[in-house]
Order: structure tokens, then C-alpha cells, then sequence
């Protein structure tokens, strides 16, 4: 295989030619080729009941055939394979990428140092999915004797965005579903003392077992919140160590820890942001719903991996939806990229598609450390809607710029409990205004009134499916980590690692250090009413 940066393939320069017609609102006749035929036309599956539509972006069958050309140049769908295989593709960290493999083997098998990694992870999902059913049976209890009623994850970035993401997406559904004993879920990860005494004051601390994420053990925030747990745990005299589980690597200070009530493991192979289908997740979800729900979460994202393997583009959703998106940064030169679920059980989906896409590709050197004379990852923001269109959406109608839309929505509500106004349901009007937005982004409106004009031309996707279930929500979630995965490749990116996220750690440790050596450093630490040079307290 070659990994070469984008502008040395020969697509490139074509796609650099095409797009000198598409600049501009009114580039592309959506007014005249938006219409029931196209929207019929652009819909690929994605898997379970999901579907992505993308009828309302800019680009003909034309731009098509050259987005082909290009995946076929970049060798997307061997490089895939290649990953699925246990290859190197994490370069900068020098090691394999296998979140794919948590949900199913869908490549060879993977072994490193003698050990079949698809086995670990098969054996670890068998350990937490017998611990969650222990603890809802009421087998595992807490130090006072009492049954388990709340779970709180303590972690931070990808150990608590996709996780809690995925909680809040599936309470309603549960609820409807008769899912029993549920045991509610809430998260604690912002260093924040604010953030876990919140958390601490809503919840039984003799009813609650905590579940503490740290790969490698050593996350200050994540340790911190660990302590913060502790000295309630020890105020209110219950024993900490039956009280809390780990989830690690077996190589950190957590691991074979008897501090712990359990630990759990993964690896150095599953990044955090690809995190939430490891224990990582699975945890958390297997507590509050049970581990067959955990399961059907698993079986979507597989579902969809597998139709990323897909050699046609018009075949496979999450690689199209990747190369149009290369399309509209590098090309039509759109920095942002808007998600907007019409699904209140997604109302923190964008917030961790952020990190993941962010985190992953928000790169300015190539997998050699080559810097890339091309734009990389866009700005990802979003909002459930309808709050988002009394909100930000001014600005994507009627702004100077130029806002790539992804809209999620569903037929049906999770819960089915609704009511009539004005001749409809809520779960109506939701769907009409979804339709009424992407409709009105593209086609725009001409009014004598300037400030009643919308210049249109507003490209968007639409993913739809039946309803919001655990696994749709999979397949949701595997659609977007294989779409970011696709464009690292294509940008010839190591898209999984994360060294922007380092050097801010580093100059917290020489704050609390009190030896910063940086007059600025120490200037705004006194500012903030912490003097650079006070002394860490210890923690009894």
C-alpha cells in the first residue's frame, strides 16, 4: 500500500478544477435538482434501520465518479482491511488500532506477543457482562449490605464523552422497554471540585458503586476525582475497595489492584475516543441496562463495519459521507461541520463526535511528521434540534459563511408518548420541521425584504432510521469513527493518537510543581489566585 498526502493524487488536481464552479450560495441548482427524484436516489444504508441520505450536498455525478477516483488512489478499503488485520496504523504511538475488533472480527486474527488480542477482548466483555449481572441480581453489594441502585463512572475525555453520550441515549428507550433493575448511570470528569460534589449530593453513597476509568492509571483528573470519592466513601464509613471498580490496562497502577472491588482491562490498541465499545463503555452500559442491550450495541456497530467494507462508495455510507466531507474542506474550503440530531436522546452525541473527530484528525502533519500543505479536520459543533434553530441556526441560515449540515433523525420516539396540537404530534412537528430545515438550507428564499432573504445553498446529509434503539445507536457510532477513519486516511493522517492534548499537561504539572520557570506561566497561575510556587497538599 502507498500512503501519500492528498495533493499527490491525481484526483486532487481534477476535484481543484471542478470546484471552481461550485464556490459561492447559488453554485449549485438546488432549487431546480432537489427534488423527490434525487432524494430517492442519494440514500445508501448504513445498517440496522439506518439510512444516509445525501441528496442536499453540493455535487453532481460528476464529483461522484472524481470522490471515486480518489478513494480508489488513497486504497481506502485496503487500508481498512489492513487495520481490521492488526496492522501498525497508530504510527506515531507505534501500535496496532483494534476498536473494530471489540465488536466482532471481521479481518484475521490478531496477535500480539503470543496472545490473541480478539480473545482478551472476548473474554473481558464474558467478565463485565457476569460482574453487571451480579450487581443488578443483587449478588455484589455494597459495604452496608445494600443492593447497588446508582453507578457513577469517573473518567474524563473519551471515558466519559462516548459513554455518557450513549447512557443518555438509551434511558427513555429503557424505560419504555421494561429494561429491570435500572440502575442509573451519572458521570463525574471535570477536575471541577463542583463537578463530583454535585454528582455526590444527588446520589446513596451506600447504594452506589463507582466505576473508575484510567488506561493507564495515571490521568491527574481522573485520579484526583478518585480521592475526591474516597473521602466521602471514608466519611460516611463505608469500606472504598467495595465500592469501586476499575476499568485498565493491565500494566497500570489500577491493575490486580485489591483496592478495587473488580478491574477490567483493555490495551494500548483501543484509543479513548474509540473507547466506549471496550469495557470502557461497556461497563457502565451493562450496569445500567444489562449486558444483552450492551450486546445489540455491539452487533449494530458491527453491522456497520462491515458495510464500510464496501468497495463501491455508493455502497458504503460511512466512506461516502468521509469524502464528501474531504470535498467540502479541501475543496469548496468549508471549516465547520455541524451535527444535529432531531433526537433529545442524542443531545450529547455531538459533543463526543467533537472529540472524536476533532482529536482525530485535527492534525497539521502526515503519518511520517510531514507537515500537510492542506486543510485537515473541520470545527465540529451541534445541538439537538429544535433548540438549536432558536439558537445558532441564524447564523448557518443567513451568516457569511458557508456551515456543512449533518442532520439525525428517527420515524418514530423512544417512548411513544405523545399528544395532538393543532392537528399533529410533537413527534410530527419535530419530523416537519426536520424536513423544513434541510429544505430551507438548500433552496433558500427570495424576499424585497433583505433581511428576509436566504441565499440557500447550505449543503447538508440526513442519517434516518426507524427509531433510536441500542443497536441503531451502534451503527450510529460506527458510521462516524469509520467516516473520521476514512478521511485521516485520504488526508494521509495518524488519526489516532493525540500529542495536541500533551503540552497543556505538561505545563500543569510544573504549576503544581511550584518550579514552572516561565514568568508567564507563573503570572497567570497568580492571577488565578494560585501562586506558582504553592506546595501540594497531601491527601490523607
Amino acid at each position: 500500500m502507498r500512503y501519500n498526502n492528498l495533493d499527490k493524487t491525481a484526483a486532487y488536481g481534477r476535484l481543484v478544477e471542478a470546484a471552481k464552479v461550485y464556490s459561492g450560495f447559488d453554485s449549485f441548482p438546488y432549487r431546480r435538482k432537489l427534488n423527490a427524484a434525487r432524494v430517492a436516489a442519494c440514500s445508501v444504508p448504513v445498517a440496522d434501520t439506518l439510512v444516509y441520505n445525501w441528496a442536499a450536498k453540493k455535487l453532481d455525478d460528476d464529483i461522484v465518479a472524481l470522490l471515486r477516483e480518489l478513494a480508489d488512489e488513497q486504497e481506502l478499503t485496503a487500508k481498512y482491511r489492513a487495520l481490521l488485520d492488526g496492522e501498525m496504523m497508530n504510527t506515531g504511538e507505534k501500535r496496532k488500532v483494534l476498536h473494530h475488533l471489540l465488536r466482532g472480527q471481521l479481518g484475521n486474527d490478531v496477535v500480539s506477543d503470543g496472545k490473541n488480542i480478539g480473545e482478551f477482548y472476548r473474554k473481558e466483555l464474558e467478565r463485565l457482562s457476569a460482574f453487571a449481572l451480579d450487581v443488578r441480581a443483587g449478588r455484589i453489594h455494597g459495604a452496608g449490605g445494600k443492593k447497588f441502585s446508582h453507578a457513577v463512572q469517573i473518567g474524563i475525555g473519551g471515558s466519559d464523552l462516548g459513554p455518557r453520550a450513549l447512557y443518555i441515549a438509551l434511558e427513555n428507550w429503557a424505560l419504555k422497554e421494561g429494561v429491570t433493575p435500572n440502575i442509573k448511570a451519572k458521570f463525574i470528569s471535570n477536575v471541577d471540585p463542583d463537578d463530583a460534589s454535585a454528582v455526590l449530593n444527588s446520589v446513596p453513597l451506600d447504594e452506589t458503586l463507582f466505576v473508575l476509568v484510567s488506561k493507564s492509571g495515571t490521568t491527574q483528573e481522573t485520579l484526583a476525582n478518585e480521592l475526591f470519592v474516597k473521602d466521602k466513601l471514608l466519611k460516611a464509613g463505608l469500606d472504598a475497595s467495595r465500592h469501586i471498580v476499575a476499568v485498565t490496562s493491565e500494566t497500570s497502577p489500577l491493575a490486580h489492584n485489591s483496592a478495587y472491588l473488580d478491574s477490567f482491562y483493555i490495551d494500548d490498541f483501543i484509543g479513548g475516543r474509540y473507547s466506549s465499545s471496550s469495557g470502557v463503555g461497556g461497563v457502565i452500559l451493562s450496569l445500567a441496562f444489562g449486558p444483552a442491550v450492551f450486546g445489540e450495541f455491539l452487533a449494530g456497530a458491527h453491522e456497520a463495519d462491515r458495510s464500510a467494507l464496501e468497495p463501491d462508495i455508493l455502497s458504503n455510507a460511512a466512506m461516502l459521507d468521509a469524502l464528501i466531507g474531504v470535498w467540502e474542506r479541501n475543496f469548496l474550503m468549508f471549516p465547520y461541520t455541524a451535527v444535529l440530531p432531531y433526537s433529545q436522546a442524542l443531545s450529547r452525541f455531538p459533543a463526543h463526535l467533537q472529540q472524536l473527530d476533532m482529536e482525530s484528525n485535527g492534525k497539521r502533519v502526515n503519518r511520517a511528521g510531514e507537515p500537510v500543505p492542506y486543510a485537515t479536520g473541520p470545527v465540529v459543533f451541534g445541538e439537538p434540534g429544535t433548540n438549536g434553530q432558536h439558537s445558532f441556526y441564524q447564523l448557518l441560515h443567513q451568516g457569511t459563511d458557508i456551515v456543512p449540515l449533518q442532520f439525525i433523525g428517527f420515524d418514530e420516539s423512544q417512548l411513544d408518548d405523545d399528544v395532538v396540537v393543532d392537528g399533529s404530534t410533537s413527534m410530527t412537528k419535530l419530523k416537519a420541521n426536520l424536513a423544513a430545515q434541510i429544505v430551507a438550507f438548500a433552496k433558500g428564499q427570495d424576499d424585497a425584504n433583505p433581511n428576509r432573504q436566504f441565499p440557500g445553498g447550505r449543503p447538508s446529509s440526513l442519517i434516518h432510521g426507524k427509531r433510536l434503539t441500542p443497536r441503531s445507536l451502534g451503527a450510529l457510532l460506527a458510521h462516524f469513527e469509520n467516516k473520521v477513519m476514512f478521511q485521516g486516511f485520504v488526508w494521509n493522517l495518524n488519526s489516532f493518537d493525540q500529542e495536541g492534548v500533551q503540552l497543556g499537561k505538561a505545563l500543569t504539572k510544573k504549576v503544581l510543581s511550584g518550579a514552572s520557570g516561565d514568568d508567564a506561566l507563573d503570572a497567570y497561575s497568580n492571577l488565578l489566585g494560585r501562586p506558582a510556587c504553592t506546595k501540594r497538599t497531601p491527601i490523607a
